[in-house]
């Protein structure tokens, strides 16, 4: 899977659940692996390092309940975001914490794009029909859906991802708005893409792709107010985090008919999705598979291993989310925050 250096110990490293093959056989032969989602402290504790899922909460109590004398030096989390981990506590407890950006951007971005076409184009409900046997055979207007060209896409967080995801919008024949922390030059000399402020774009997008982070500061960040602000009959795409969206406010607009749809691939309680969600015609639900294609999970894999086997050479891990000596500078890798 990857070169590595050696080092003079084999280190215990601690897996949050089974990879793809191929990286599983280059970890056997190269530490000493335990596979469990348990999150038990004096567990983690007994190990080197740890590479961890997002459904394993690693709060400021766990990092409390460590053992004082704890091998752990660092804790490689197997995605990009990292809402999943107390950063400042990891950091008080002299751990390392790291994350895999870039490697999972081309395949999120593709996977918001396929969800919003089979919004539009309404594949799933002709899934449906096919499937069920209820199809009476063509006719000049069965499922009647929306094309994308010239239409308004809305990137709410125009970081790599969104920003993957309107370059493929714009081959569809999109007109790109976004909204940022701060305007991007490039971005928008790139695709021609029109800053808005984040009220102003939901009130002109035609259709939304939402590429926000888990942080106190998005949380809920789409309420009642905001998803009624949006314009009749919009398209929403969830591909962030699903604490971004209130579910109840997001059920209730569908329900009324104010938005014509919604596709989700991240929930606020996974793996819980509330039944009057998944029971609305117009919804489509994906288990969180933005990065799941084998190109982007086994880079996913060689990086934090890289990570691992830094911080165990007592080095900087290269995706490493805080410092432990050294100017305490911004993360040099992603951040929680809206971009």
């Amino acid at each position: 899977m990857m070169d590595t250096d050696r080092l003079p110990f084999r280190p215990a490293v601690l897996l949050g659940a089974e990879l793809l093959s191929e990286a599983m056989t280059f970890l056997k032969a190269h530490c000493d692996l335990h596979i469990t989602a348990d999150i038990d402290p004096l567990c983690f504790g007994k190990h080197h390092a740890a590479i961890t899922t997002l459904s394993q909460k690693l709060d400021a109590q766990f990092f409390e309940a460590l053992p004082a004398k704890h091998k752990l030096k660092i804790i490689a989390n197997y995605a990009v975001g990292y809402d999943n981990i107390d950063i400042e506590a990891a950091q008080a407890h002299g751990i390392w914490v790291s994350n895999t950006p870039d490697v999972l951007t081309e395949a999120t971005a593709e996977l918001a794009i396929t969800l919003l076409l089979s919004l539009c184009r309404r594949v799933v409900a002709g899934d449906r029909w096919v499937k069920t046997g209820t199809w009476t055979g063509w006719s000049p207007t069965q499922l009647l859906g929306h094309g994308l060209k010239d239409k308004i896409l809305g990137i709410v967080g125009a970081g790599r991802i969104g920003q993957a995801t309107a370059a493929l919008a714009k081959a569809h024949g999109m007109q790109i708005y976004y909204t940022a922390r701060a305007p991007k030059q490039d971005f928008e000399q790139r695709t021609g893409a029109v800053y808005r402020p984040l009220e102003m774009l939901c009130q002109q997008a035609d259709m939304l792709s939402i590429h926000l982070p888990g942080s106190p500061a998005t949380h809920h960040l789409f309420d009642s107010t905001l998803l009624r602000s949006m314009k009749p009959g919009t398209y929403l795409v969830n591909t962030g985090r699903g604490s971004v969206i209130d579910e109840q406010a997001l059920i209730a607009c569908l329900q009324d008919g104010h938005l014509a749809g919604a596709a989700l691939d991240v929930f606020e309680r996974e793996p819980h999705v509330p039944k009057a969600l998944r029971l609305i015609p117009q919804v489509i639900l994906t288990p969180h598979i933005g990065s799941a294609t084998r190109e982007a999970r086994l880079a996913m894999a060689r990086i934090c291993w890289q990570n691992v086997i830094a911080a165990l050479h007592d080095q900087t891990p290269p995706q490493r989310l805080n410092w432990l000596s050294g100017p305490p500078e911004a993360p040099a890798s992603g951040s929680n925050a809206p971009v």
